[in-house]
């Protein structure tokens, strides 16, 4: 079901929810966590696909803020950012006020959006909000009306991130800030600013990508006899992000340097490879849902292991949304070490 609200405010789309829900006779305190969008016309669709994917084990109420600078009048956007600013200011602390009164033209809240419910909404809801002239300048007064109460908020940037998640408004009000600078338009770029602007709430997708890669490793390397680690190769495409991340988990974690080795044509990792006295340690990936461990005195052994989509990595994020303190070992110690 998708109900189009164009012209709306705040209220009425807190009324149809409810409304929803009535005649569906469920209720939203079902919901486990309230997952804020920031993205673009462009990227909303996947982003919306990737969220309803991951509701059906995390029950969450979808909000996507979506900014319609198409349609929004460059000669009343000073006017009208000053008049919901003002409103802002008086306001906030008081979410029962609607913003979207504060437009000059009583017919035009400034605010377009759109509703969808059942098989159109995973195992939730999903509201898009388009906001135009001064509300896309305070998308948290639009969207505090409308979250699930007692549940926490994670915030997600789908592409290129704000360059401080935590001072961004939608992402000041979330537990957990999701970023994915691999899909930004400069991830080397991007994650640098991250990092600079780092907080314990923050996680990158390009991290969480290497998350069976890493697994497997440590479990390789838990099995005797645990000889030193004396050097390190890394194989995979170049320019790769999170790449990078594991050479600089591999630096931080074993001690050694990590040698880089990059493969014509692969699209992720390829390969990691340990040096030992009794060997090399090798994990690599010969074809897209297979991988080869290789341990000295053993044979090689093939296992499963098929590519992680944007899907698993945010369904991951979505199931552990406290600090990952592992992520924050590498992205403030590691990074540098790899760097230097």
């Amino acid at each position: 079901m998708i109900i189009d609200m164009p012209n709306t405010r705040t209220r009425e789309i807190a009324h149809k929810i409810e409304q929803l829900h009535e005649e569906r006779g469920e209720s939203a305190t079902g919901r486990v966590l309230t997952l804020l969008i920031a993205t673009d016309d462009t990227n909303l669709e996947h982003a919306l696909e990737v969220a309803n994917s991951a509701s059906r084990e995390h029950p969450c109420r979808v909000i996507a803020v979506v900014p319609d600078t198409a349609h929004s009048s460059e000669s009343n956007d000073e006017t009208n950012a000053s008049e919901v600013a003002a409103e802002v200011s008086a306001n906030r602390d008081n979410p029962a006020v609607d913003l979207t009164d504060g437009s000059a033209d009583p017919n035009d809240s400034n605010l377009n959006a759109q509703v969808r419910f059942g098989a159109d909404a995973g195992a939730g809801e999903i509201i898009i909000l388009r906001p135009r002239n001064g509300l896309i300048n305070h998308p948290d007064t639009l969207v505090i009306p409308l979250l699930v109460p007692d549940v926490p908020v994670v915030a997600w940037w789908p592409t290129t991130p704000p360059s401080n998640p935590s001072k961004d408004l939608l992402g000041a009000m979330a537990r957990s800030r999701i970023t994915d600078a691999l899909n930004s338009n400069n991830p080397e770029a991007t994650i640098e600013r991250l990092r600079r602007n780092w907080t314990p709430e923050d996680i990158d997708l390009s991290w969480t990508r290497l998350t069976v890669w890493r697994a497997m490793l440590a479990s390789m390397l838990d099995q005797p006899p645990h000889l030193p680690i004396t050097a390190a190769k890394v194989t995979g495409k170049a320019d790769f992000l999170p790449m990078e991340l594991l050479c600089a988990w591999l630096h931080l974690k074993l001690g050694v340097p990590v040698e880089t080795e990059f493969v014509p044509d692969a699209e992720a990792v390829t390969g990691v490879y340990l040096t030992r006295d009794d060997g090399v340690v090798s994990l690599e990936r010969p074809y897209e849902d297979q991988a080869l461990i290789s341990m000295p005195g053993q044979a090689p052994q093939t296992i499963s292991v098929p590519v992680r989509t944007i899907e698993d990595c945010l369904t991951e994020e979505l199931r552990r949304i406290d600090p990952d303190e592992i992520y924050a070992d590498v992205i403030n110690k590691g990074w540098d070490l790899i760097r230097h």
